[in-house]
């Protein structure tokens, strides 16, 4: 064979050489990206199979599931955020000693295990949260960096983990009994690899995986409420067809994540100043339209009461009586479709939305 034909060889074949190469790595690295989501997915599954989370409860309880370990009280730190982390369990304490519920008919959760965590959350944030700096950034509490973590994860993370074990079996009851609260949880600003605005744990994502696997759940609507977007939720589902997001926010506060923002299904946003009226006549149209576009399985409901008028954070104008009203309609929507409910109090205070259920 002669140079010049070896030089042509030589020009022709090696640009298709070097594409069957390529090829075949894209190919490889496809069929093992594919190969690692099955991986992932099953050990997923196995988790959620083998957690103690959920557990049977006698019929005599109602579902309302509540801790004394809730509550986050150390060192005068629970003061030292605009909202009281304590409220929990004043919450309950009221409603028992005013004859609304009985000590012993209250649901006690277990504490999220890691390996619970471990069903939506990265293993290196779960690693992130052995600092006690990285804590104090989420919880938005500056002296939690100079604690020991031993402390931080005893005093802060063991009640966040708590109530993760409650909002993920809130969705159990709420499949047996039509309608489950948890007292607490509600962490919407934290997804599976970030935390922040006070939320450590994924609690809503983590409830609606678990849903997904041991209640046969295909369909979840998340219907967010609080005055903050839920940044969390949005982007653990991104683009997944099986969860709606349903979510009524102030674009004007914080978490300002325009990322997330693009994974709401029907986006309503409600600036600084809105009155019970108009938020409630924007709250009837939103319900409508979920209505007419999505047939959810069960509703995971946000119920944050930060849109009352002079709530430090929330920017809008709402009355008591029109926070009532919009947890009437919420519910109202879920029992006329006979869905299940799972209400999360999204770390507020909800004492008067809780005495209301307990008479539907």
């Amino acid at each position: 064979m002669c140079k010049s034909t070896l030089y042509l060889f030589f020009i022709f074949a090696t640009p298709f050489v070097l594409y069957r190469c390529i090829f075949s790595l894209s190919m490889s690295s496809s069929w093992s990206s594919s190969a690692s989501k099955a991986d992932a997915e099953t050990l997923r599954r196995k988790r959620i199979n083998s957690s103690k989370l959920y557990f049977h409860v006698i019929p005599s309880k109602v579902p309302i599931i509540y801790s004394s370990y809730y509550d986050i009280s150390f060192l005068g730190i629970e003061k030292l955020h605009p909202f009281d982390s304590s409220k929990w369990g004043r919450v309950c304490r009221f409603l028992i000693s005013e004859g609304h519920l009985q000590k012993n008919s209250i649901v006690e959760p277990q504490e999220a295990s890691r390996d619970d965590l471990l069903v939506v959350h990265m293993e290196a944030y779960l690693n992130s949260l052995k600092s006690s700096m990285n804590v104090a950034m989420i919880a938005e509490v500056p002296p939690i960096a100079i604690l020991p973590n031993f402390l931080v994860q005893m005093k802060v993370l063991s009640p966040f983990r708590k109530q993760v074990g409650g909002t993920i079996l809130a969705a159990k009851l709420a499949k047996d009994q039509g309608w489950a609260i948890n007292v607490g949880g509600g962490f919407h600003h934290c997804s599976s690899g970030r935390g922040g605005g006070f939320c450590a744990y994924a609690d809503i994502s983590l409830c609606i995986h678990f849903a997904f696997v041991r209640l046969g759940i295909s369909r979840v609507m998340i219907i967010d409420l609080d005055a903050h977007q839920g940044n969390g939720h949005e982007t653990d589902f991104a683009n997944d067809g099986r969860v709606y997001i349903l979510d009524m926010y102030n674009p004007e506060i914080y978490p300002f994540d325009m990322e997330a923002r693009n994974y709401i299904t029907q986006k309503v946003e409600i600036v600084s100043g809105t009155t019970t009226d108009k938020y409630l006549k924007e709250l009837d149209k939103a319900l409508e339209e979920a209505r007419r576009n999505f047939a959810p399985e069960l509703i995971v409901y946000n119920a944050g009461t930060d849109i009352l008028d002079g709530d430090p954070l929330g920017g809008l104008k709402v009355m008591p009586d029109g926070v009532v009203q919009r947890d009437e309609k919420v519910f109202r929507f879920a029992r006329e479709r006979s869905i299940p409910l799972v209400m999360v109090t999204s770390a507020k205070d909800h004492l008067l939305i809780l005495i209301l259920c307990l008479v539907l």
